[in-house]
């Protein structure tokens, strides 16, 4: 736990992969450490995606779980830890900011094990492979003290079980996990969309948990957006207050148009 509430922000892949936007996110993160402390969480999938097709192997995914085998494992590893984590961490350096780029096997923050068996939305039992899910234990020291000492963490979706082995984490699961352990109360979910849109396309301000799980039950929900609601029912179940899946794209990004998860009629 930290000294004073902080925010945990996840990145998706999409906002990662131009120079120019990334240059200009990073400087709105900036913007965000310098009014509270900050952690930030990242994924990468459709640089993984590309970087699967250049060594031929073929995408799996489920309900936006990738399914992974040992050489999927291999090019995850690569990309996020590798490529996408350090174009990150160099943009908020070039910014001002303090970034420290880590995985979650660092000092096993990323605590997991492997996942269960996935029962996906249409009734399938699916063995994810090696993907983890984080489990209760994991250690928050790394992070608290980080950015009790001003830095800025930026964790890549990468974790590792008692044993030593690597898994795959989902992003949005670690962001919620990240939060959990932290006891942070504002989580905010970041991608290339404005929040959980409507059938018209328009964006829903505020989603209850009831309405949450309906539209996961209903298939109303897309396969990445299943894995960003239960995250975000996770953080609500853990304590958080402010949860949100925003457009990464804003130009400020604590009034960001998106979604805000919420309890009953909160």
């Amino acid at each position: 736990m930290v000294c004073c509430d902080v925010r945990v922000v996840k990145l998706g892949g999409e906002l990662l992969e131009e120079p120019t936007r990334l240059t200009a996110l990073a400087h709105r993160l900036l913007r965000l450490a310098r009014s509270a402390p900050l952690v930030v969480v990242h994924g990468g999938g459709r640089e993984i995606d590309a970087e699967l097709g250049r060594r031929g192997l073929r995408k799996q995914a489920v309900d936006g779980l990738r399914v992974t085998d040992a050489a999927t494992l291999d090019a995850v590893v690569s990309v996020l830890a590798g490529l996408v984590n350090t174009r990150l961490v160099s943009a908020l350096v070039s910014q001002g900011a303090r970034a420290v780029g880590l995985t979650g096997v660092d000092d096993a923050l990323g605590l997991a094990e492997k996942a269960p068996h996935h029962r996906a939305t249409d009734g399938r039992i699916v063995d994810l492979g090696l993907v983890g899910t984080p489990v209760g234990n994991a250690r928050g020291s790394l992070l608290s003290d980080l950015v009790t000492l001003g830095y800025v963490p930026v964790v890549a979706s990468v974790g590792v079980d008692a044993s030593g082995q690597v898994l795959n984490v989902n992003a949005d699961t670690l962001a919620a996990h990240v939060a959990t352990t932290l006891d942070a109360k504002t989580l905010w979910m970041a991608g290339g969309t404005p929040g959980v849109l409507d059938p018209n396309g328009e964006t829903i301000s505020r989603l209850t948990r009831e309405a949450a799980q309906a539209m996961m039950a209903n298939g109303s929900a897309s396969a990445g957006m299943v894995a960003k609601l239960t995250a975000c029912l996770s953080a609500l179940d853990a304590g958080a207050s402010d949860v949100r899946i925003i457009d990464g794209r804003a130009t400020d990004l604590d009034a960001a148009p998106g979604t805000r998860l919420c309890e009953g009629r909160k």
